[in-house]
């Protein structure tokens, strides 16, 4: 360890656990921190838990904040549905009602704040533009915004301490490769969870664009998913 810090968001889901190991295996001691900030889908939570256990996180964060109150989403509004089985998976344009208003920006200051308490100036996300369902705060060009937007918002920054870095590591990575890359650097997927809308089981629908997405990802990596689907 190089005594590097960094602050990790950590969803539970396949990616962000990922991203957490590819920053320790960067020599860094990672902060996680995860929000139970009103989804469908909360059982995510428990994942985190388990992978930020599991990957040595220094430190496991879980912020309450209640996104549900604005709506506008299917993972934050039970009276919109969660689309399934979208033929237009692949090659939609079309942002998915999935897409929740102004998340990465809201976890990501988070994510700032505790870093410049912590005296850390990187940032770790597990934002992904190739296999993904086109979430305009998962670009290269959100990243970019921010990361400036950090530098002059921040007195750590401004007083010349350091500057901060938000970094992207699975950002250009097809789903399968993220997979294999998790897997070489001791990813246990078992404790993972990407559905949108599980049952009250906890198991996985099959059919949601993050199901669908995660099923072909190990499908093209070779690799059977441990989790357990509805069908």
């Amino acid at each position: 360890m190089t005594g590097k810090i960094a602050v990790v968001l950590l969803s539970g889901g396949l990616d962000s656990a990922t991203t957490l190991a590819i920053a320790r295996s960067n020599g860094f001691l990672c902060y996680a921190l995860t929000f139970a900030y009103g989804q469908r889908h909360r059982r995510e939570i428990e994942a985190a838990k388990k992978v930020a256990e599991s990957l040595g996180a220094a430190e496991h964060r879980i912020i309450e904040i209640d996104l549900a109150t604005f709506g506008g989403s299917a993972l934050t509004d039970e009276a919109i549905d969660v689309p399934k089985d979208r033929a237009d998976l692949d090659g939609s344009t079309q942002i998915p009602v999935t897409y929740v208003p102004a998340r990465n920006t809201i976890f990501l200051s988070y994510a700032i704040a505790w870093a410049e308490v912590l005296g850390a100036f990187d940032i770790f996300i597990g934002v992904n533009s190739t296999d993904y369902s086109g979430y305009p705060d998962c670009r290269a060009e959100f990243i970019a915004a921010f990361e400036k937007t950090a530098n002059l918002a921040t007195a750590a920054a401004v007083e010349g301490e350091g500057r901060y870095r938000i970094h992207t590591p699975i950002i250009e990575m097809t789903k399968a490769r993220i997979i294999l890359t998790g897997t070489k650097l001791g990813v246990d997927y078992s404790l993972t969870h990407s559905c949108y809308d599980p049952d009250q089981h906890g198991r996985s629908c099959g059919r949601c664009d993050s199901c669908r997405l995660r099923l072909k990802g190990f499908a093209e990596a070779g690799l059977k998913d441990p989790l357990e689907y509805m069908a």
